[in-house]
Parts: C-alpha cells; sequence; structure tokens
C-alpha cells in the first residue's frame, strides 16, 4: 500500500508557503540576515555604480597604474571612494530606496521561482 507523502517543513508558512513553496510573496517582514547582509549587500553594489561610480572609476585606474605601489600612491583615490560610499550607507532615504528594490525581488522571486540574475539571463 503506497502512502501519500505529506509536505512538511521547519519553517514558518511565510517563509515556506506561497505558490512555488518559497514563501509569502506578500509578506514584508525582513529577517535578520537580510537587514544585516543581504540589505547592505544591494547598498554597496548600487552606491559604486550609481553614486560613486567616479570614485571606482579613479580608483581602479590609480591601482591599475601603480600596480605593488597601489596600497601608499593611491590613498586619495581610496579615502574618496570610502567617504562617497559611507555618506551613502549613511542616506535613510538611499537606504529605504534599496530595502524596498530588495522587497520587490523577493517578492517576485517567491512568486515565479526565478531570481533576479536568472531573469537578465533570459532578456
Amino acid at each position: 500500500m503506497e502512502r501519500m507523502q505529506e509536505n512538511t517543513t521547519v519553517l514558518s508558512a511565510k517563509l515556506s508557503g506561497g505558490p512555488m513553496g518559497l514563501g509569502d510573496p506578500d509578506d514584508q517582514t525582513l529577517r535578520k540576515v537580510e537587514m544585516e547582509v543581504m540589505i547592505p549587500k544591494k547598498m554597496r553594489e548600487l552606491a559604486k555604480i550609481e553614486k560613486c561610480s567616479e570614485q571606482v572609476r579613479d580608483f581602479s585606474e590609480c591601482c591599475k597604474n601603480t600596480s605593488l605601489l597601489m596600497v601608499i600612491q593611491c590613498r586619495k583615490e581610496n579615502t574618496a571612494l570610502k567617504d562617497c560610499l559611507l555618506h551613502w550607507y549613511q542616506d535613510e532615504d538611499f537606504k529605504n530606496r534599496c530595502k524596498q528594490e530588495y522587497l520587490e525581488e523577493r517578492s517576485e522571486f517567491r512568486r515565479t521561482g526565478v531570481n533576479k540574475n536568472q531573469r537578465n539571463k533570459r532578456l
């Protein structure tokens, strides 16, 4: 006699429910790891691309041109980059924007089972 396998999990319904079993797409709560790791990672990525691109470019150029002496010779560019990034990490509007974008991406993943990187590869 075959037994039907029951889907059980130790995760709460908001983390294991939803259409794909990946969590509730409408859940807006954040776990500790999302607040302390995932959102700061998103902030770093966006700040480097959108807000501090000039400083990133200057620091990269300096490092390419000086090779082994970059620690000493690129201090000015490194300091400018750190100052720019720190400014944006402390900006509450930027932090809220990154949080909202993260929640939208997570919601879409939970709805479809396809993450942002996979979606971008398809395009």
